[in-house]
């Protein structure tokens, strides 16, 4: 007889572990997390994604910034939620760092991927007295002259510091023979290679933008496969190197792992019609972000492409713990 109620309650662990959404999903309102600070571009990105889904969900969406630990705090938060659709996330591209670095116990296959939503590169920037005027020149010093030269732009491991290395390694040069000088971002970066204390700084376009029209600072490539429409005037690393690169920071909506089907169907359809929107679109172009879109599966494979670079430079870094 005592064997029945721990039947009965695994019976019920079982039931309750799949969680059963209704056809009229969604009928309250969505939180969606944000896993940075408010302000910055992926809070930016995020409320503005958020004012679409609303307006095609007909309930409110509501941003919440989980910040702290690098990303970490808002992405576990978006990993334990309850898998109903109310609880959503602007996953980020540390996703695909946070194993391999061994800061948390989270991946991309903690998740549901639903649309990936915009992918901005790195582009390799330079002082304007730098007698580089070419990626192509630049690169065959760095490769002649290795432990000579620095860079800077991020902390260790960070999306565009990895983007940056991968590119070198794919080029044939050992990442570890250009030494990181870590700031806290672009913008410290960037009054650094300004000041002459470093040589290179990687960052997006958009952030480079004032201090390259003021003619302090020069950007050699994108590191990219073709030109950004933002930014026509910068050539795309493809056009010196003629490899694909396609690594960089990005955002994407996700749930958490387990998602009904009825509920990312509806969330897909209801984010690509945002993506779609004039409004989105005139607010990508207007702050320079690029604006990429991937359904479910499209989005899971390259997150997994990321994945799988990450651990191979993170590796080669000497990051991985």
């Amino acid at each position: 007889m005592r064997t029945l109620p721990r039947l009965l309650c695994a019976s019920l662990l079982v039931a309750t572990s799949t969680v059963a959404v209704g056809d009229d999903y969604p009928s309250k309102p969505i939180t969606l997390i944000v896993p940075w600070s408010a302000g910055g571009g992926t809070d930016a990105v995020g409320r503005q994604f958020a004012a679409g889904l609303q307006e095609e969900l007909g309930q409110p969406v509501n941003v919440v910034n989980r910040t702290g630990g690098s990303g970490v705090v808002g992405h576990m938060a978006m990993k334990m939620a309850r898998p109903d659709g109310y609880t959503l996330g602007l996953g980020t591209a540390e996703i695909a760092t946070y194993q391999h670095i061994g800061t948390a116990d989270l991946s991309y296959e903690d998740f549901t991927p639903i649309a990936l939503l915009n992918l901005d590169y790195a582009s390799f920037t330079v002082n304007a007295d730098s007698p580089w005027q070419t990626l192509d020149e630049a690169l065959s010093d760095i490769a002649d002259s290795p432990n000579e030269y620095t860079v800077s732009g991020s902390a260790p491991g960070a999306a565009y510091h990895l983007s940056f290395a991968g590119f070198l390694d794919q080029q044939g040069i050992d990442p570890n023979t250009v030494s990181l000088v870590p700031s806290e971002g672009a913008a410290p970066g960037l009054q650094e290679l300004a000041a002459g204390g470093v040589d290179i700084v990687f960052s997006s376009l958009p952030e480079v933008e004032s201090m390259r029209e003021s003619g302090r600072v020069r950007t050699l490539a994108v590191l990219a496969n073709e030109r950004q429409d933002a930014f026509p005037n910068i050539p795309a690393a493809k056009e010196v190197t003629e490899d694909e690169w396609s690594h960089g920071s990005w955002r994407g909506l996700v749930g958490p792992e387990g998602l009904p089907k009825n509920v990312s169907e509806r969330l897909l359809s209801a984010a690509e019609a945002v993506w779609n929107s004039e409004n989105f679109q005139s607010f990508m172009e207007g702050r320079g972000f690029g604006a990429v879109w991937e359904g479910p599966e499209g989005f899971e494979a390259f997150m997994a492409e990321q994945d799988a670079n990450n651990e191979s430079i993170i590796d080669k870094l000497g990051l991985a713990q």
